[in-house]
């Protein structure tokens, strides 16, 4: 059940973010275009060309930012052992491994499918979480392949990206529009130049939140000890808090099963994560039905 309800809140939030691009086209293209389809495909199709780009080559982009690693076997075989018992338990194709030179401890998946995911972990995550911990981890990892969750976030990346770039415009019609541009309208479209893409941006930190708490949720089940990962995330949110990662960029924090980045405390809002604590409240809840301590 609550995966399903985690699937209709994304669906209704794709729904919101094609509303939100529809209105923004309207604006444009009704500008520019007379014509408000034209302006929304026409930016659509803009910003579905940069992500598709992404999509394709994502993994190898976020592997070479962090300087990741891929290893065999024999270079990591505690590694290798616990995500090829996690992949057969879920019944998916053997992902490569990969491990990333940072002593914060974390880790993320990528790949645009099963057979292209990479499964990457830090040198501090192998040195902090002992094997059940681990295990909890690359089960919530490998959750985000079986779900495909890169497919997701780049659909929700590439109508952020289109809302942003038809705002921009709106921006600048409103601040440049000269005679074709009344004082009225002007002020609609700076307004709405301002407000979209933060509406957005929520939209998609909301959907990558929805989808943390599915893969905590399946990766428990499917290793059937939720408290495995309750004690990684425990010990996850200490180290990152303490200690943030240096390299990378902080676009790429939704990728990690902790946001490595932070300095400080965001409100909830603008969140790639949900709180830690509320992620391990809910995966005791779930130990606690299933008659675990």
């Amino acid at each position: 059940m609550g995966a399903l309800g985690a699937g209709i809140r994304t669906a209704f939030m794709f729904l919101f973010m094609f509303g939100l691009f529809a209105a923004i086209g309207w604006v444009v293209g009704t500008f520019f275009f007379n014509d408000w389809v034209t302006g929304a495909i026409y930016f659509l199709l803009i910003a579905a060309v940069i992500n598709l780009i992404s999509y394709f080559f994502s993994s190898k982009i976020v592997l070479f930012s962090y300087r990741a690693k891929i290893v065999s076997e024999a270079e990591s075989p505690r590694l290798h052992r616990i995500v090829q018992g996690v992949a057969q338990k879920v019944n998916l194709p053997m992902p490569k491994v990969a491990i990333i030179p940072s002593q914060t401890p974390n880790a993320f998946a990528t790949g645009r499918n099963p057979r292209n995911a990479v499964v990457a972990a830090t040198e501090g995550l192998l040195q902090l979480l002992d094997d059940q911990e681990l295990e909890g981890v690359m089960a919530h990892e490998m959750s985000h392949v079986r779900n495909r969750d890169m497919l997701v976030m780049t659909i929700a990346s590439t109508l952020a990206g289109a809302i942003s770039y038809a705002s921009r415009i709106a921006l600048y019609s409103g601040l440049f529009g000269g005679s074709r541009n009344n004082g009225g309208s002007a002020i609609v479209l700076i307004l709405v130049a301002i407000t979209a893409p933060i509406a957005a941006l929520l939209v998609q930190l909301a959907i990558s939140r929805s989808r943390e708490y599915k893969a905590d949720e399946s990766g428990a089940t499917l290793i059937g000890k939720p408290l495995y990962l309750a004690r990684a995330l425990q010990k996850l949110e200490v180290a990152n808090s303490r200690k943030p990662m240096r390299t990378g960029s902080p676009a790429s924090a939704s990728l990690f099963i902790v946001n490595p980045f932070r300095g400080g405390t965001f409100i909830t809002l603008f969140m790639t994560h949900p709180p830690v604590e509320k992620r391990i409240e809910r995966l005791r809840r779930m130990a606690g039905e299933m008659g675990q301590y």
